[in-house]
């Protein structure tokens, strides 16, 4: 089935599941693989050689029915055929389950493990653009409402364009930000094939001062009944001007009117977590209200044994060392 039928059958599905998504993996040079098993649901594969080993990656996925445990059961042993066939180490997945008990217990009775890194968004913040502009407002936080209305006071303004240009200027000053934040950005090439992919569905917001000045830059990306905050960067006058949450706020705003029924802020930190790499996020994004959600963590199915305690060790230090 078409994507528009998988979003039918599986609301939750977001542009991680997507042929876009696919089409981006593939302009990178990784394999993708789709199948709907049969009938029984949908995933969007994508074979990794890493240094460390060769594993398959399902971000946001599979999508099936998950009440079934005879169709998860299917599901997973073709994921387990095509994980063999491609030499694959391990299996990745990061399903969209929330993260209680129930489910936790589902993935290990599937003889999965919980991963040492994640694998998309596990803690993020879900905005309903069901609700009418007023009502998300009303939702907000004290402080995010005035921080909204004094951008707009400010003359601040809110410019958005999908331009190889911007996209340059973008990867540029994201690079700067990651210097000052301490994390790993994303590569030109990653950005610009994110692009080609996605046109039509990937844009970039600026928000600049009355003078022209660039303040705070995000990068969304819309799939199925989603829209997503997917990258961010700033410049040192968002540290004393309102600049993302101006761009925030329209971003929404746009959604909403162009038909979109959710928001997602794309990562925040953990509960009790104050040194984790979202954290500093994380005030801003829950700030906007909306429901806070936490999907079950990024779990592995191992199909080497070896090869994956080697893969394990390296990435559980890399995970301590970048604070997730």
């Amino acid at each position: 089935m078409n994507f528009d039928e998988v979003v039918k059958k599986y609301p939750e599905a977001n542009f991680l599941q997507s042929p876009e998504y696919g089409k981006m993996n593939e302009l990178l040079h990784d394999k993708v693989i789709v199948s709907d098993f049969n009938g029984l649901g949908h995933a969007l594969m994508i074979v990794r050689n890493a240094k460390r080993g060769r594993y398959l990656e399902i971000p946001c996925g599979p999508l099936t029915d998950w009440t079934n445990k005879k169709t998860i059961r299917a599901v997973f042993d073709e994921i387990t055929r095509i994980g063999k066939a491609e030499k694959c180490v391990f299996v990745r997945v990061r399903p969209q389950l929330n993260g209680n008990e129930k489910n936790l217990k589902l993935l290990e009775a599937l003889g999965l493990k919980k991963s040492p890194m994640h694998l998309a968004a596990e803690h993020t913040v879900m905005l309903d653009l069901r609700k009418s502009e007023n009502e998300l407002l009303a939702d907000m936080r004290r402080q995010t409402r005035y921080e909204v209305r004094r951008a707009d006071k400010l003359g601040i303004k809110v410019e958005k364009d999908d331009s190889e240009a911007l996209f340059k200027e973008f990867h540029k000053v994201q690079a700067e930000t990651a210097k000052r934040q301490g994390f790993v950005p994303p590569n030109l090439n990653t950005l610009l094939a994110e692009r080609e992919a996605f046109k039509g569905n990937i844009v970039i917001y600026v928000a600049k001062t009355e003078e022209g000045k660039p303040i705070a830059y995000g990068m969304f990306i819309k799939g199925g009944k989603e829209g997503d905050y997917y990258e961010a960067a700033s410049t040192d006058l968002n540290r004393k001007l309102p600049g993302a949450y101006a761009l925030l706020w329209q971003a929404a705003k746009d959604l909403k009117a162009e038909g979109y029924e959710r928001f997602n802020l794309w990562g925040i930190a953990p509960p009790n977590q104050p040194n984790h790499r979202y954290a500093g996020v994380t005030t801003f994004k829950t700030g906007f209200g909306g429901e806070v959600i936490e999907y079950v963590p990024a779990h592995d199915l191992v199909l080497s044994k070896i090869g994956y305690l080697k893969d394990y060790m390296v990435e559980a230090i890399r995970k301590k060392k970048r604070h997730l």
